[in-house]
This record gives structure tokens, sequence and C-alpha cells, in this order.
């Protein structure tokens, strides 16, 4: 009986053997009838198969060559930020006023709004929604006893410096709201929208209809042109971070079932303490200068006033709700916020350049060659940065062990029937994750194409990828 047992194990062992080895050699086909692709011909193409339970490279080709990943580079991001910050970690943004509140309800100074760097706050997409944040601030201003402000609502945003955007963004991006930069006080994830009706036809002006919400600050320069019918969304607002002029070019085409388009907020931190001196102002209460933020006051040489007291803070959701966004999103903001956070977080100042460096120098202790890794921003927006498929696969198969995975690996989106991250840029395409086929074998799989031509190139990697189902 012993010996029926164990020759049925060893016939189940060499199947196994035989269906990986096949498996291998399908990948090695697949692969290869992906370089000789017209769309590859000038392109490079790295893939890197790790067998998720030893880390063993299952087949690689072009692993050690740093390519540009587009968003997979949210992969590392999100597992430096766990690394670090800890899932549990929460912003805190700190309402608070300067000088003393008078007897008759006078502020005889400020109202400060301290930020820490929190990506998530105004957003929609969590319980701090713009509106709630409003009405939380108010009856706090409300309880302090505050009738009057002879002051101003100064938005604090010095946690991150006066560099938004990272360097190596691409000008067209620069201004979208993909492309919003970081603040120090992040502000309804630093974006608003523009709302846009297209001509009758392509001789027509493009209108613009309004803005939501109003944003009287911002001058619209509208050359848009009316696209053809099914052309579609062709727009881009060039709209430098602190600037007050917002160029929309392309087009906006006929028949397009959008309404507008969204844009980066140039200051989000003003539009924080402009939304708030509003409220205020409609509430009956009011403050006897305009707006500010500590940088334009910085620049107007004014002294930055001492906090009195605090009266509101409001906590961020945790690290593991805001990964999950971050992922399945792909949200650009996100990105470059914690990078900057990580850097905070690690005793240094809070730039993009300091929070790589954190990064770069977290992983290189856990064995990853530092070369390999060749990061500019935390959201994978700039072409410039330079990561091989090897290092990227082999955090990916390190991070399994932590008590952080689950979050982590529940933020994934699902592509192709995979559990992977994509990226794309221009002509850049890339997918970075983990597969479990049919039979139980758990894969970790990090696939890049740098300058290929055309379009519809994912339905192509997708067939290499289809080799582990």
């Amino acid at each position: 009986m012993r010996l029926k047992i164990y020759s049925l194990f060893l016939l189940i062992f060499a199947a196994n053997i035989v269906d990986a080895q096949n498996r291998i050699q399908n990948i090695e086909k697949a692969f290869n009838n992906l370089l000789n692709d017209e769309q590859a011909k000038h392109a490079i193409v790295s893939l890197c198969v790790l067998d998720a339970n030893t880390g063993k490279t299952l087949y690689a080709k072009n692993e050690q060559i740093g390519l540009a990943t587009a968003s997979t580079l949210k992969t590392i991001t999100a597992a430096t930020a766990f690394s670090i910050l800890g899932k549990d970690f929460q912003f805190q943004t700190t309402l608070a006023y300067t000088g003393i509140v008078s007897a008759d309800g006078t502020l005889k100074g400020n109202l400060m709004i301290i930020g820490s760097g929190d990506p998530t706050l105004g957003s929609w997409r969590y319980q701090n929604k713009e509106n709630t944040v409003l009405t939380q601030w108010v009856a706090a201003i409300k309880l302090a006893g505050i009738k009057k402000i002879e002051g101003a609502v100064i938005g604090d945003d010095r946690i991150f410096g006066t560099q938004t955007t990272p360097e190596g963004w691409v000008w067209q991006d620069i201004g979208n709201y993909y492309g919003a930069g970081t603040s120090g006080l992040a502000w309804r994830e630093n974006q608003f929208d523009i709302h846009l009706k297209p001509g009758n036809s392509t001789d027509d002006e493009v209108k613009i209809i309004k803005t939501v919400p109003a944003t009287p600050y911002v001058q619209l320069v509208n050359e848009l042109k009316t696209g053809a019918s099914g052309t579609g969304d062709r727009s881009y607002a060039f709209l430098p971070p602190y600037s007050n002029v917002a160029y929309l070019r392309g087009s906006w085409g006929i028949g397009i079932a959008k309404a507008g388009i969204s844009v980066a907020l140039p200051d989000p931190a003003f539009d924080c303490a402009y939304r708030l001196q509003d409220t205020l102002k409609r509430l009956g209460i009011s403050t006897g200068l305009q707006a500010t933020t500590t940088r334009l006051m910085a620049l107007n040489n004014q002294v930055i006033p001492s906090v009195t007291q605090k009266i509101n803070t409001i906590s961020s959701p945790g690290l593991s709700e805001i990964t999950y966004w971050f992922l399945k999103k792909s949200i650009n903001l996100y990105g470059e916020s914690l990078l900057k956070t990580i850097a905070v977080k690690s005793g240094k100042t809070g730039t993009t350049s300091k929070g790589a460096e954190t990064e770069i120098n977290f992983w290189a202790d856990k064995g990853i060659d530092r070369t390999a890794l060749n990061i500019i921003d935390g959201s994978g927006l700039s072409p410039g940065d330079r990561i091989t498929t090897s290092s990227m696969a082999s955090i990916l198969f390190q991070i399994q062990k932590e008590n952080w995975f689950p979050d982590y690996y529940k933020a994934l989106p699902e592509y192709n029937g995979m559990k992977i991250k994509s990226g794309t840029i221009n002509d850049v395409s890339a997918f970075a994750g983990y597969h479990t086929d049919a039979a139980g074998n758990k894969y970790v799989v990090v696939i890049n194409i740098n300058n290929y031509s055309g379009s519809a190139i994912n339905k192509k990697l997708f067939r290499v990828l289809d080799e582990l189902k």
C-alpha cells in the first residue's frame, strides 16, 4: 500500500515538473512572438516571472534593463509607505487661530489651517468630503466663540515646501487633474472642473459653461476647438503651479457625453483657505483680510504668526484605505504625497528627491540593487523613472510576508483575470502584480514594454501572461 502511495506521489510530482517545464516553454514562445511583433520592432520588452512561494526565477528576459515604469511604480511606493508609515498611519489637519478672542467674539488675529500633506482632505471618496470638512470647521469656530475675524484665513502648506511637481514631469500633464502636484495643504484632490459645450460644427467655438466649484481667481483662456463627432476629449489645460491663468488647448468633440474636464488647482492651500473664508462670509462671520497662504506671506516678507490655540483636528482615513484608492484608481497625487511623507517620517525634508532617496535606501537595505532603482517620483508619471522588472518583482515577492500585505493585495486592480497594477504613459505599457493559476500555483509577474508603436498593445502583453493561467 505504501509503495502504491509513493508511486502515485512520484507520478504527480513528475507530472507537475513536466507541466511547469511546458508552461515556461510556452511563456518563452509567447514572449518571443511579442518581440517579433511589428509593434515591438523598435521597442524594449522586459519580463520577469517568479515563483511567489520561493522567489525562484521561472522566466526572465531583459530583466536587468531599467525601463520607464509608468504607474507600476506605484506598487513600490505603496509598499514603501506601508513599511515606513504603517498601515494605520493617518494624516492630521489642524484648524487653529493666532492672537486672542475678545469678549465680543472678535478674533484679533487669524485663522490657520495647518496641513500635514493629507491628499484626501475634502475628497469625495471618503467621509471627510468638502462640505463635511467646512461644516466641521465652522462648528469649531463658533464653539471657540469667534463671530468676527480681524485678520485672514491662512492656509499653512509649509511641510512640503514650495515645489509641488517633481522634476521630469511633462508640461502637457501638468495642469490637468492627473498631473496635480502635491501641497502641504491639499484640498479636494487638488482639482476643479470646467464644464464645456462643443459647437454644432467644427467651425464653432467651444463654450465654457462654468467651473465647479466657482473659481473666479483663475482666468481661463479658451483656445479649444470643436472636434468632429466621435473624436471625444482631446483637450488639455496648461496651468502652471501658483499661476492664475489657464490656457485650454486642443479639441472637444461634437456629441461627447462628458460634462467637461478636471483641472489641477494651481494653489490648493489658497483654495482651501478661500473656501473656508467664503463659507464664513455667507454665514455672517466676516474677515478683515483676504485669504492667503504661508507661501504668499513669505513672498511678501510678512511675518507668519504663531498659533495661540488649536480648535479642531481632522484625521485622514488610514493608509490601508488610502492605498486602496491609490492603486485601484492610480491617483498620482497620492503617490507624490506619500513619497514626501516617507521623507518627513524618516526625519528628512518633505521633498520628492528626499522621498525617493529614502525609498531607494530602504530597499537597498533589503538586498535590492540600488542601481536598479532610478526613482524620480512616487507615481510613475515621469518618463524619466527607470526600474528593472527584476527589482520590482523582487520587492513584490518580499512584501508577501508583511502583516499589511492582505490590504496591499486587496488594493491591486484586476486585469486579464490577474491581480496586477497597470501603467501607461506615452509609448509605455506595463503590468506588475500576482497571479494564482487553476492548479493553485502562485506567481509574481512584471512585464514592461517601452517605445512600442501603434496602439492596443495590452492585449499582446496579455497573450504572454495568459501562459500562466
